[in-house]
């Protein structure tokens, strides 16, 4: 029984904060790769635009 408990302790207090920082990390890469997307995308329609006059 005292294995699964190390096991359990090592889980919640090493485990569970690493998966979320790991987790926020990837949102933050995300958004950040959705906003310059965004931005291409602006510049893209910017361009098609005047190629368009």
């Amino acid at each position: 029984m005292g294995g699964l408990a190390f096991i359990w302790f090592l889980f919640v207090y090493i485990g569970l904060p690493i998966a979320v920082v790991l987790l926020l990390t990837w949102i933050h890469k995300i958004k950040s790769n959705s906003e310059t997307q965004v931005k291409q995308n602006q510049e893209i329609i910017q361009l098609l635009d005047e190629l368009n006059r």
